[in-house]
């Protein structure tokens, strides 16, 4: 019955579908160690809406100044408490995880201090922020920046404890990005803050948190980290959340890049909600699920991959860090096959062919496949890439993972009709 519809709605091969089954066999030890991380955060974050005693007032909108908003004090409380940390700042307002990293890096740093890089490169559209060349960036406003590549993909320790003497913050990126290596752990994240704090306890360590909250069941927050930031169209709005990101971390860094977000003196007390609440508190809840369901189609993604021959990263027997899995095609026409396969086994546009283009805040072309409910939502299955040499794609997401993996095998017989494997 299942051959059917797979052959009949989907149209895949034979081949496809016996592969299909050989991997899903493959990896049935790690889909059980996704199922223990998700019902031990699932029920933290049930735990959670318990003891912040959510309740359907908190779903109310409000308007103009949003004074007085108990359901955004609920959320930012909620949020405070499954990430261990003193507060936070969640909100519909911050546009991207980007944003929400802008208004930590301009809450913190002043004129003549300096920010570095401990994780080599940051995320493309974040070296806008950081640029000289930008008018409005970090460096326009008298921000030094430095970077302390990793070694060997992993953190340089003995680098990072030769820390630049002016240094008044740390960038942390937890994710790969576009880079080919293993997202860092929460344990990898912690040895970095502790080397850092042991030359200067008071250089504020800021993580990038974007595509792992939930991936493992401890978070930057709880080893270290000062400030955190994430976006709610990834993992914890939980395919659910339209728009928004949040901060959380130490008080007095939060009220810092709340000020920026709003203004001075103001900070967290205003900003309606505009009746953003029960979607952002349903979301939140639904993360830890929606989470696992992502992590079980990148395990699945790389399992099928490697089953071909190609590189990947992580290897299926992998710890995983985030969501993001990582094919190296090394050939374009193959990269742009394997993405309009993803968008031809999306829920939404799927008949829409996605081709490369010259996206704001990259610097050269870059294919974006993504059937979401949400533009952009990377929660939700989706695969991008930089047309540029290895030629790797980076897929990431779904909210189900039959969906999800039903997207991957869409996209290999995608690139088998092409003719090019």
């Amino acid at each position: 019955m299942i051959k059917k519809i797979l052959r009949e709605e989907y149209s895949l091969s034979d081949r496809v579908i016996d592969l299909d089954n050989k991997v899903f066999d493959k990896i049935q030890g790690p889909l059980k160690k996704i199922e223990e991380t998700y019902r031990y955060n699932q029920l933290k974050v049930l735990s959670a809406f318990r003891d912040c005693r959510i309740r359907e007032p908190h779903f109310a909108a409000t308007t103009g100044y949003g004074y007085d908003d108990m359901g955004r004090e609920a959320i930012d409380e909620l949020y405070a408490n499954v990430f261990s940390c003193e507060d936070a700042l969640v909100r519909h307002s911050i546009v991207s995880g980007t944003h929400a990293l802008t208004l930590c890096l301009f809450g913190v740093l002043r004129p003549g201090d300096r920010l570095v890089s401990v994780t080599g490169n940051p995320y493309d559209t974040l070296k806008g922020v950081i640029s000289a060349k930008n008018k409005g960036s970090l460096a326009d406003f008298g921000v030094s920046y430095s970077q302390i590549e990793l070694k060997d993909n992993l953190p340089d320790l003995e680098g990072i404890k030769a820390l630049p003497s002016d240094t008044k913050a740390v960038l942390i990126q937890r994710s790969k990005g576009y880079d080919w290596r293993n997202t860092l752990s929460v344990s990898q994240i912690g040895e970095i803050i502790s080397a850092v704090k042991s030359i200067n306890p008071e250089i504020v360590c800021i993580v990038d948190n974007c595509y792992g909250e939930f991936t493992e069941t401890l978070e930057p927050t709880q080893v270290g980290a000062d400030l955190m930031a994430g976006s709610l169209i990834k993992n914890p709005g939980g395919g659910i959340a339209r728009c928004g990101a949040y901060i959380a971390g130490k008080s007095k860094y939060v009220e810092l890049a709340a000020y920026k977000l709003n203004c001075v003196g103001q900070g967290k007390d205003v900003g309606p909600s505009l009746g953003f609440n029960r979607e952002i508190l349903q979301g939140f809840f639904m993360a830890p699920h929606t989470t696992a369901q992502a992590v079980k189609t990148a395990l699945f993604c790389s399992g099928l991959f490697s089953e071909l021959g190609f590189e990947v990263c992580p290897l299926p027997e992998d710890d995983r860090g985030d969501i993001i899995q990582a094919i190296k095609f090394g050939n374009p026409d193959l990269l742009i096959a394997f993405c309009q396969g993803i968008q031809k086994g999306a829920p939404i546009d799927s008949f829409a062919t996605p081709m490369p283009w010259e996206m704001p805040g990259y610097d050269c072309e870059v294919i974006m496949a993504a059937g979401a409910f949400t533009q952009g939502a990377t929660t939700e299955l989706s695969a991008d890439a930089p047309l540029r040499e290895p030629y790797v794609a980076y897929m990431q997401g779904s909210l189900d993972f039959e969906c999800g993996r039903i997207g991957v095998l869409v996209a290999l017989q995608n690139m088998i009709d092409s003719g090019l494997i």
